[in-house]
């Protein structure tokens, strides 16, 4: 079932299913992707008693901003605050929040900052506190955010916005060497991109998380917080594909001083940046397992 969910900026499109009075589960897709990445996931979760709600990114699908003047950024405070008015939107208690990518970066805001409505987070595909200007760069890793870099010049904006399918197929099969996904998942993602927002948006992210953009003031705050790094208040399991080829490894190990609360992390072997349409039984099963528990 579809609806729409008025937030304080957005008008966000939402994919509703599972038990009406189910445990809320709120599922969050990544960049380039939309809410259908967690298809092959949903059986799984419903049978597990979740009502789950999938809701389109800003810049994604239907989902639309609300003022004509509110700046188009895909900064992670705005993705994070996005989630937060969200879940007051749905007015959800002890909701399990997963997120993928962009998604995963959302969930750690919330998680830090906004983690009232929040029993605990699946991240998959993203460490924490990694997206931003200071953040250590290993050559691999320059070299796997190279649409990062692309971004950065005009050309490259152009490029991107003339051939979006192009763009993300390349990103589809280079990130995920082992995966051979079919034309039909790939057509159902794709007009998520037509958005008019979304390569603004897309282009935004990754000039703010270097530095070569400014951000909205609106979250100049949130923006500072995270700075700190302000920690992860909630348990927290994190999934990562052996063979992501643009998020590598490295960015999701050794963060446990970063959150206080449980913080786990599970290795999925001959899984690249996709493990929810790569492996959804395997995703499905490390959510259902509710780890990492909170300490009694």
């Amino acid at each position: 079932m579809a609806e729409v969910v008025v937030t304080a900026d957005l008008e966000v499109a939402c994919e509703v299913s599972g038990s009406v009075g189910g445990r809320p589960l709120v599922a969050l897709h990544g960049w380039p992707d939309t809410p259908h990445c967690w298809d092959g996931v949903l059986p799984a979760l419903h049978d597990g008693g979740y009502r789950v709600f999938r809701p389109w990114l800003r810049g994604f699908g239907s989902t639309r901003f609300r003022r004509a003047d509110k700046p188009r950024s895909g900064q992670i405070g705005a993705l994070g605050k996005d989630l937060a008015d969200l879940l007051d939107a749905l007015a959800v208690e002890d909701a399990v929040v997963v997120g993928h990518d962009w998604g995963a970066r959302a969930a750690y805001v919330v998680g830090a900052l906004f983690p009232a409505r929040v029993a605990r987070i699946v991240a998959l595909s993203a460490g924490y506190a990694t997206n931003r200007a200071d953040a250590p760069l290993s050559w691999p890793l320059t070299h796997a955010y190279w649409y990062e870099w692309l971004v950065a010049t005009e050309r490259g904006r152009r490029m991107i916005a003339d051939d979006r399918r192009g763009f993300c197929r390349y990103l589809w099969e280079s990130w995920s060497p082992s995966w051979e996904f079919d034309e039909a998942c790939f057509l159902r993602a794709a007009p998520a991109w037509d958005n008019d927002d979304w390569v603004d948006i897309s282009a935004h992210a990754y000039l703010h998380r270097w530095g070569e953009a400014e951000g909205d003031p609106a979250y100049d705050q949130i923006e500072q917080q995270l700075m700190q790094p302000a920690h992860v208040q909630r348990p927290t399991l994190m999934i990562h594909g052996a063979e992501d080829a643009d998020n590598l490894i490295e960015t999701t190990v050794d963060k446990d001083d970063l959150f206080d609360a449980p913080y786990e992390q599970i290795i999925l072997d001959h899984v690249g940046h996709f493990p929810p349409r790569e492996a959804p039984d395997k995703v499905a099963e490390a959510i259902l397992s509710g780890r990492p528990s909170a300490p009694t």
